[in-house]
C-alpha cells in the first residue's frame, strides 16, 4: 500500500543499551567536605565517569565551611579513592575538580559561587545548566535555599538552562515542619526543580519490585488480599548510633527510617498498575498508597506499635541519660483500599541488631483444603516471596515440593535470583543512579511533596503520643537480637510471626 511504512520495533535487548547521556552540566556539592559527599556523592561521580555516562562537558563544585583550596580538594579526593578506581580515571576526575569556602548563611558566599560558576560553566562549555546538591545538616537547608534565590542561583532561565536542587532526608520533623520547609523551597524553586532524595529508591531491587510486578503476568492477578496474608519489611542495623547520636536524639528509628525508606517500600509493593512508567504516573500511585493508610487510633496505639531502646544506649557520647528516642520501632499497619482490606503490613526498623539485612516478606496465605491427609491445611508451608535488598541482593521464591522418599515427604524449595551471580557484576551505588537521574530530569525515584506530606501527617499522631508518654511503654532490648519481646507479640496478636 503506497504512502505506508511498517515501523520498527525496538526489541528488548535494544532498549537495554538506551541509558541517556545527560547534558552538560556544573554540579554543586554543599557539604563537599563532610562524610556523605566523601562517602557516597563523589564515589558515585567517580563510578559514573568510569560508566561513560557522564556527559562530555562537566565540573564539580565543592562548597562548605571549611578552609580548602582547589588543590587541597582534589589531594583529599585522591587519597582517599584512587585505590578504587584506575589512576588514570581519577586524574580525569580531578581536573573537573574545585572548591570553594564560606558561611552558608552569608551571602559572600553564593557572591563567590556565583563568580564560580560563570567561570567553569564558560570553561567547561556547561550551557549555564546547574545540579545544586545540599549534603549538609537539614537545619541549614532553608538558609541555604534562601541565599540561593537572592543571589539568583535557583533560576532555571529555560528547559535548556535549568538548575535543579536535591534535598537530603530527612524532609522535615512533622507534617508542619515539612510544608514550612515545602513552603521555603517553593519560594524560589518550582517544584520540578526540588528533588527529594532517598538513596533506598536508588537500590537495584528497589526498582526490580516495579520490573517484577508489572512486567510479569504471572503475580499481579495474586497481588491482593485474596492471595495475600501478610507482608513484612525490615531493615536492621548491626551498628548503634555511633556519631550520629546528636541527630538520632531529634529524629529516632521512626523519623529516621520509617517516614522515607520503609515507607517508599510500603509504597511500591501497594500500589496499583501505573498507566505508565512516567513519572507523575509512577508518584501518583505511590501517593494513592500513603492516602489509603488508615489511621493508627488513640485506642489502637500501644497494639499496633513498639517502640525500644537498645541496652546502653544512654551512656552512649551525647545521648541524654533518660532520653527516650526509640532506637527500634515496629508498626502495624493496613491499606484501606479494595486491593489490600484486612491485609496487614508489619515495619520494623531497629539499631544494634543481630544482623544487617534489608528485605520485604511476601506471605501467601496457606491452601484453602488439603488433599494430603492427614496434613492439614495450615500445616502445608505458605508460599513466602522475598525481597533482599541488602546485603545480598536479589529475590526467592519459595514452594512446596514432593522429597524423595515416603509417599507424604512434603519440603520447601526455593527458587532464588541473586544479582551479583546472574549477572556477574555487583549492583551499581544507588546514589549514582539518583545522580545521572537529577542530570536527566527524571524524577520517579524522587519523592514529591503530596506523598512525603501525607507520609508526615500519618505519622504524626504516634509520635505525638509517644512524646506525651515519655518512658511509659518503651522497651529495652540486647544489642546483638532481633529486638525487644513486645515486637514479637505484636504478631503473635494476630497469630503471626517474624519470619
Amino acid at each position: 500500500m503506497s504512502g505506508l511504512k511498517a515501523s520498527r520495533i525496538i526489541t528488548k535487548d535494544e532498549l537495554c543499551l538506551l541509558e541517556k547521556i545527560p547534558q552538560s552540566c556544573g554540579i554543586v556539592i554543599f557539604g563537599a567536605s563532610g562524610d556523605l559527599a566523601h562517602r557516597k556523592l563523589i564515589p558515585s561521580l567517580l563510578t559514573l565517569l568510569r560508566d561513560k555516562v557522564l556527559p562530555a562537558h562537566y565540573y564539580i563544585l565543592g562548597a562548605a565551611r571549611s578552609e580548602m583550596t582547589d588543590d587541597a580538594f582534589r589531594k583529599s579526593i585522591r587519597e582517599e579513592f584512587s585505590a578504587d578506581f584506575p589512576e588514570e580515571l581519577v586524574g580525569e576526575f580531578l581536573k573537573r575538580c574545585f572548591y570553594t569556602s564560606g558561611d552558608y548563611g552569608q551571602p559572600t558566599l553564593y557572591a563567590q559561587l556565583k563568580k564560580r560558576l560563570t567561570e567553569l560553566d564558560k570553561q567547561w562549555e556547561t550551557g549555564g545548566r546547574h545540579l545544586l546538591y545540599l549534603s549538609v545538616p537539614p537545619s541549614l537547608y532553608e538558609s541555604i535555599t534562601e541565599q540561593l534565590g537572592q543571589s539568583g542561583l535557583s533560576r532555571s532561565h529555560s528547559d535548556d538552562q535549568w538548575t535543579r536542587v536535591v534535598v537530603e532526608k530527612p524532609f522535615g520533623s512533622s507534617s508542619e515542619t515539612a510544608k514550612q520547609l515545602n513552603n521555603a523551597l517553593h519560594k524560589y524553586f518550582q517544584e520540578k526543580q526540588i528533588y527529594r532524595i532517598d538513596h533506598y529508591l536508588g537500590k537495584e531491587t528497589v526498582q526490580n519490585i516495579l520490573m517484577f510486578r508489572f512486567a510479569n503476568a504471572i503475580f499481579e492477578p495474586v497481588w491482593n488480599h485474596h492471595y495475600i496474608d501478610h507482608v513484612h519489611i525490615t531493615a536492621a542495623e548491626t551498628d548503634g548510633v555511633g556519631h550520629r547520636a546528636g541527630y538520632y536524639e531529634q529524629a529516632g528509628a521512626v523519623r529516621d527510617m520509617f517516614q522515607n525508606h520503609l515507607f517508599q517500600l510500603l509504597s511500591l509493593v501497594a500500589m496499583e498498575p501505573p498507566s505508565s512508567f512516567a513519572p507523575n504516573a509512577v508518584r501518583d500511585e505511590k501517593s494513592k498508597v500513603i492516602a489509603s493508610l488508615k489511621p493508627i487510633s488513640l485506642l489502637d496505639c500501644d497494639s499496633h506499635s513498639v517502640r525500644a531502646q537498645y541496652k546502653g544506649y544512654r551512656q552512649e557520647k551525647d545521648v541524654k541519660p533518660d532520653s527516650t528516642i526509640e532506637t527500634y520501632a515496629a508498626l502495624r499497619l493496613e491499606v484501606d483500599n479494595w486491593r489490600w482490606q484486612n491485609t496487614p503490613f508489619y515495619l520494623r526498623s531497629g539499631k544494634s541488631l543481630k544482623a544487617r539485612e534489608t528485605e520485604i516478606v511476601i506471605q501467601f496465605k496457606h491452601v484453602p483444603t488439603s488433599i494430603f491427609k492427614p496434613l492439614m491445611a495450615d500445616q502445608i508451608s505458605a508460599n513466602v516471596l522475598r525481597f533482599r535488598i541488602q546485603p545480598d541482593e536479589g529475590i526467592q521464591l519459595g514452594f512446596e515440593a514432593k522429597h524423595p522418599g515416603p509417599k507424604l515427604c512434603m519440603s520447601t524449595v526455593t527458587m532464588q535470583f541473586d544479582y551479583n551471580e546472574t549477572f556477574g557484576v555487583p549492583p551499581p551505588e544507588s546514589y549514582a543512579r539518583l545522580f545521572l537521574d537529577v542530570m536527566l530530569g527524571d524524577p520517579t525515584l524522587f519523592a514529591r511533596q503530596d506523598w512525603l506530606v501525607g507520609s508526615w501527617r500519618f505519622l504524626d499522631p504516634l509520635l505525638d503520643r509517644w512524646k506525651d508518654q515519655k518512658d511509659k511503654g518503651l522497651g529495652f532490648y540486647e544489642s546483638g537480637s532481633m529486638g525487644p519481646a513486645e515486637a514479637d507479640a505484636l504478631l503473635e496478636r494476630d497469630g503471626r510471626a517474624w519470619m
